[in-house]
């Protein structure tokens, strides 16, 4: 299992949300580069970038950002937010972002999907966010009536390359990510899911590690390294010592 460390962009500044909400932001660094740098020299072994603008814009909106990121680290990049049509997906491949994250589309044209991974075979992952099962799109302003486990299946059958399964209700709360609802995800498909949400302590990725048969390859973390909650070279040292 790996540890990925997120940095979520809103106005070219990393940040983070408390539960998808713009309004809810806390500001760790106007030099997202220099934290992507950071991050790398702690062990990192990929970098989980989120658009938050694009996400709820629907186009992109942190392009300088990006391309920074990409230019200070030698680490692989998955991007995120606001990737809505394949002339995107191509733009950001070509910028040097090595996989391409697909959330509210996945749901809404799920032929983009299957053209993007049959265009770009193993760049492509799509996001599943979840609250009670539910997959939610738009930046989390709208639940489904489409279960997460439905939408993994297909998506799935499409050749995507992984599954990143957020639970909603615990992203940026810090209550340790919902073991339960991700090893069913996990079981449920043969692809790699790697989980988001909630991470607060080394003991929350001991217990991920012990579901890790099931499929679940690695966990994205935010707040809980910015606030110091998890040591990031400490959290990639259990992962690689056990």
């Amino acid at each position: 299992m790996i540890v990925i460390p997120a940095i979520d962009l809103k106005g070219g500044q990393c940040v983070r949300l408390e539960q998808g909400l713009m309004e809810k932001d806390t500001v760790y660094s106007d030099d997202p580069a220099a934290m992507a740098r950071h991050w790398q020299d702690e062990g990192g072994e990929l970098l989980h970038l989120v658009d938050l603008d694009g996400a709820f814009a629907g186009v992109p909106k942190n392009r300088a950002a990006i391309q920074a990121i990409v230019a200070a680290v030698e680490i692989p990049t998955e991007l995120g937010g606001g990737i809505r049509d394949l002339e995107t997906i191509e733009a950001y491949l070509e910028l040097g972002i090595d996989r391409v994250i697909l959330g509210t589309v996945a749901k809404e044209n799920p032929a983009l999907v299957a053209e993007a991974c049959r265009r770009f075979p193993g760049r492509i992952v799509v996001g599943i966010d979840a609250k009670d099962g539910q997959v939610a799109v738009r930046g989390w302003a709208e639940v489904t009536n489409k279960l997460a486990v439905d939408l993994a299946r297909e998506m799935e059958g499409f050749g995507v390359a992984a599954i990143i399964y957020t639970d909603i209700s615990r992203d940026g709360m810090m209550q340790g990510p919902n073991l339960e609802a991700t090893k069913k995800l996990a079981e449920s498909i043969q692809i790699p899911v790697i989980a988001s949400g909630g991470l607060s302590s080394l003991e929350d990725i001991r217990r991920l590690m012990a579901i890790e048969s099931s499929g679940v390859t690695g966990v994205i973390t935010g707040k809980a390294i910015y606030s110091g909650a998890i040591n990031l070279r400490e959290a990639v040292a259990l992962t690689k010592n056990s």
